[in-house]
């Protein structure tokens, strides 16, 4: 398949209306190619004018034309639209769009098709970033040269021009820009599948059908890596025309990557390698050899296995997952801002050994919670909650059949400042103080980044 250069897209683009929907920090850099490029630029976004910040007018100055407030989407007129992640594909205003005939694309749809490069694509509910950054260190650590982005890092659109055929290009997707995407990686990996953002997604039907889209456009020649311990993903393998490769803690593949008595092995071709000990691996928690686990059946032929196990023993996380932050009076405190569902709570309990202080509520995305209730009642000694979930969260953990009054203690505080003041008075010498919510921050929070990062300030200050 041969990649259309950006130079020809941005030909075919300059006689026409171009409108970028949302003028967030992710799609200011695709503004300033489109207008470096002579095009002409609308840019859309709800924020009201006098709230627009100073880099937004800055673009102004330079070309762009603005459609602000909240009517922004109003008899809009373009001939293509680059839709921002947080926009539902069937919104009315995009629905009247393709009728009038724009194209509506995507920042990312459009470096797929751009890219001179092989590109290795990473989704699922739980692990996406640790399995992209992993796959990245991996390929570096081979001697390859790396372009990491997607839904972390810089927009890689911007930077397609500098990308040469031998190059990677590495990229977690998530379903919010994987619905009705257009894409063909080369290497296509689905962590994991669970409830998730279904405020969001009209159901979990469409939640999975948006994570599909990963591999959906793959061809024979094609691979695409599937967690086979889990149903919804192994279900994935009968509607794949690209070659699976699995990866499992719990059973042996004819094909990938696998735990067995502390150590992971490799088979291919009918041929069983021991690549390393599990022990090897500096990151704590079971979930986190999934994500080893993903990142090599992933790199399959591009990193030897040297590479391999220099990254499982150097590597020490992604800010925000399982974050140690500190150590006070024999206290360890943990940041794991980003566990925004009740699966990735999960897996962060169990990388402890001992019952910890959990810090959880925020933002409520319309998931169920049963599944955390007894996990907390196994794993938690005492419960602060706040926000949003913090109800939702409490009944999930009184209606667990293990739960006994007091079993785990449950404090709740409205403010987020006072529940971790509450965790840090309440925590003993020995104890862990960990911050996994279970919830999305936007309750609070602008983000769970920022989230994260305030937890860290409140534990410095202790």
């Amino acid at each position: 398949m041969r990649n259309e250069p950006l130079e020809e897209k941005i030909q075919q683009w300059k006689p026409q209306r171009l409108a970028v929907l949302g003028l967030g920090v992710s799609n200011r850099p695709l503004v300033r190619l489109l207008l470096e490029k002579g095009c002409r630029v609308l840019g859309c976004d709800r924020t009201p004018r006098e709230a627009l910040e100073q880099e937004v007018l800055a673009l102004e100055e330079r070309g762009l034309e603005l459609r602000v407030g909240p009517d922004y989407l109003e008899d809009l007129e373009a001939d293509v639209v680059f839709r921002t992640p947080g926009l539902h594909p069937d919104d009315p205003a995009l629905a009247r769009l393709r009728q009038r005939g724009a194209v509506i694309t995507s920042e990312m749809e459009v470096f797929f098709a751009c890219c001179p490069c092989p590109i290795l694509a990473v989704t699922g509910s739980d692990g996406k970033t640790t399995t992209t950054t992993l796959i990245a260190q991996m390929l570096k650590a081979a001697g390859k040269t790396v372009w990491l982005g997607g839904n972390i890092g810089a927009p890689l659109l911007p930077q397609v021009e500098q990308m040469l055929p031998e190059h990677v290009a590495v990229v977690e997707l998530s379903s919010f820009q994987l619905m009705y995407m257009n894409c063909r990686p080369k290497v296509a990996v689905v962590t994991n599948l669970a409830p998730n953002h279904l405020d969001v997604h009209k159901n979990m039907e469409e939640y999975v059908r948006a994570k599909a889209q990963i591999f959906l456009g793959q061809r024979p020649q094609d691979r695409l890596v599937l967690n086979l311990d889990n149903q919804l993903t192994r279900n994935f393998a009968t509607h794949a025309m690209s070659q699976v490769t699995w990866f499992s803690r719990a059973h042996r593949p004819d094909t990938g990557v696998f735990l067995e008595d502390g150590g992971i092995y490799r088979i291919k071709d009918g041929s069983m390698e021991k690549l390393m000990e599990q022990a090897d691996i500096l990151l704590p928690g079971i979930h986190n050899v999934e994500n080893y686990m993903a990142a090599i059946a992933a790199v399959e032929d591009l990193v030897p296995v040297e590479a391999i196990v220099q990254v499982a023993r150097t590597f020490r996380g992604v800010e925000h997952r399982i974050e140690l932050v500190r150590e006070k009076d024999g206290v360890r405190f943990y940041n794991d801002s980003i566990a925004s569902s009740p699966s990735r709570t999960i897996a962060g309990l169990r990388s402890f050994a001992q019952p910890v202080i959990l810090i959880a509520g925020g933002y409520d995305k319309h998931i169920p919670y049963d599944i955390l209730g007894p996990e907390i009642c196994a794993h938690v000694k005492t419960l602060v909650l706040n926000g949003a979930t913090a109800e939702k969260i409490r009944q999930a953990v009184v209606a667990a059949p293990q739960y006994r009054p007091g079993h785990p203690e449950i404090v709740e505080q409205e403010d987020f400042t006072q529940a971790v003041h509450t965790a840090a008075e309440l925590a003993q010498p020995g104890d862990v103080v960990l911050l996994s919510p279970a919830s999305a921050a936007f309750d609070q929070f602008k983000n769970f980044m920022v989230r994260g990062k305030f937890f860290k300030k409140l534990v410095m200050e202790l």
